[in-house]
């Protein structure tokens, strides 16, 4: 038994006859009178009277009809979902971010995502990338992740951004806010609040001071980055973040050299489906990315 059937049967209920349902579904008279037999056939029950001028349920043909009729407007409402979904009315979108691109790409980003797609229910998780985000995306627990596109594994596609230079931040009264740039060895000689071991951040300006045979002076040691901007903000020293977390509060200072450019990206399952919302969430992200490109 076809859906077909059904709705050929609810068709013939509706219009009072085989004629007229013939003509609303498109459809010659002997294939509808034939799809309503095979129907019956299956059920084994004769579902219309079509003893009279006009054609009406049986008994079993209305109790059959009271149930099939409430699976039709489910169905109905499932399709109207799905187009709903795919036009980005509603839907939802499950997001991993790092913490340092939360820091200052979060904001902008889903200011202007809920703006064009009030529908879409998001949930965010801010999370370190290979502990948590890409298993989380290997076990379709997130449809989306963005972090850094250097360290994936094979089996999570990533898709340049933005390159992320990381720079000194300080306080606005702090005497380095009107200096162009400061060395290595002179970050290294003055106290710093950094962020722990737990973070790529960290690991990386491990390696740039390191290469250089250098060891910064470590005031102050935090594992959470929104504690570490509080301390950046409200005491003399400095710490080493991306320049784009830099607020009305915070000055950035580059480093000459330069520590080595980061590629936020965003991360997908390799192969996995991307929905209406995926594929909306990662244009809006180019776009808003090429604006930290063209401010530089």
């Amino acid at each position: 038994m076809l859906l077909r059937h059904i709705r050929y049967f609810k068709a013939v209920v509706d219009q009072g006859g085989f004629t007229r349902a013939a003509q609303m579904l498109h459809v010659s008279q002997p294939a509808l009178s034939q799809q309503i037999k095979e129907l019956e056939a299956s059920l084994g029950a004769q579902l219309l009277d079509r003893s009279g001028r006009q054609v009406r349920p049986t008994d079993l043909g209305a109790v059959y009809l009271r149930y099939v009729s409430h699976v039709l407007e489910q169905l109905d409402e499932a399709a109207r979902a799905v187009r709903d979904v795919e036009d980005l009315s509603a839907g939802s979108l499950r997001l991993g971010v790092t913490p340092s691109v939360a820091a200052y790409l979060l904001g902008p980003l889903l200011q202007r995502f809920r703006s064009a797609y009030p529908g879409i229910t998001l949930s965010i998780r801010v999370a370190a990338q290979e502990e948590e985000i890409e298993p989380a995306l290997r076990n379709d627990e997130l449809d989306l992740g963005i972090g850094f596109g250097d360290l994936p594994a094979e089996d999570i596609e990533a898709t340049l951004l933005h390159k992320e230079r990381l720079a000194l931040l300080v306080g606005k009264g702090h005497p380095l806010t009107n200096k162009a740039a400061v060395t290595a060895a002179e970050v290294a000689a003055m106290p710093l609040a950094l962020l722990d071991t737990s973070f790529s951040t960290r690991r990386l300006v491990d390696r740039y001071f390191r290469s250089r045979r250098l060891h910064p002076t470590v005031a102050v040691e935090a594992n959470s980055l929104l504690a570490l901007m509080q301390v950046i903000r409200h005491t003399g020293l400095a710490t080493i973040l991306p320049e784009n977390i830099a607020d009305a509060e915070l000055a950035t200072v580059r480093f000459r050299p330069e520590l080595e450019l980061r590629h936020a990206a965003l991360l997908q399952r390799r192969g996995g489906y991307r929905s209406a919302a995926v594929r909306a969430f990662v244009a809006m992200a180019h776009e808003v990315t090429q604006a930290f490109a063209d401010r530089r």
